[in-house]
This record gives C-alpha cells, structure tokens and sequence, in this order.
C-alpha cells in the first residue's frame, strides 16, 4: 500500500522527530510546538506560520497564560522559533520555525 502522507506531512514528522530528541525540550515545549506545526499543516505553510495566542493554548492544552508565555519565550530562546508580534487587531502573529537550531539536532 502506498504511503500517503504528502511531503509536508514527512517534513512535519521530521520536525516532530528532531523535537522529541532534544533533552532540552519538555513536554510543554512538545505541545506548543506540535501546536505551532498542526496551524501551519492546516494553512499549508512549514515556515512561517499565523497564530494566535488563544489558538496555539487551545491546541496545545495549556490552560494558564503565565505557563505559555514561560515556555514560549523559552522556545524563543532556544532558536527553535522566532515570533513576530502583531499589534494591529486585523493582523495575526507569526511564527517562523528556525532551521539553524533544528539542524544542530541532527
């Protein structure tokens, strides 16, 4: 039987792969960051990618801002991500997954 998961799919479960082998990454990392790659699965982009706040801790599961914005900043710190706010209400955020620190994980 062919496999049809499609390329975005496979580079997906690579950025899932090289995610879970980070010992620096716990499971609040994992969740926001599974988050941050199912939006851009869905809006069909693997780089950057439109969020929100209240979307990304719906899909995550994390309820309490003061733990989404810990490990979120933290993400940030770590090069997995670079976050460009929006301040416009009509505009959403970005994410753009960074490939520098995912290439050190392989």
């Amino acid at each position: 039987m062919k496999n049809n998961i499609g390329l975005k799919g496979k580079q997906i479960m690579g950025y899932l792969s090289m995610y879970i082998n980070d010992s620096d990454l716990n499971v609040w990392h994992l969740s926001i960051l599974t988050a941050i790659l199912g939006l851009g699965y869905k809006q069909g982009d693997r780089r950057r990618i439109k969020v929100s706040r209240s979307k990304i801790m719906q899909l995550s599961h994390v309820n309490t801002l003061p733990t989404y914005h810990k490990y979120f900043k933290q993400l940030q710190d770590l090069g997995y991500i670079k976050y460009t706010p929006s301040y416009h209400p009509g505009y959403k955020s970005e994410v753009k997954l960074c490939k520098k620190r995912l290439s050190q994980n392989i």
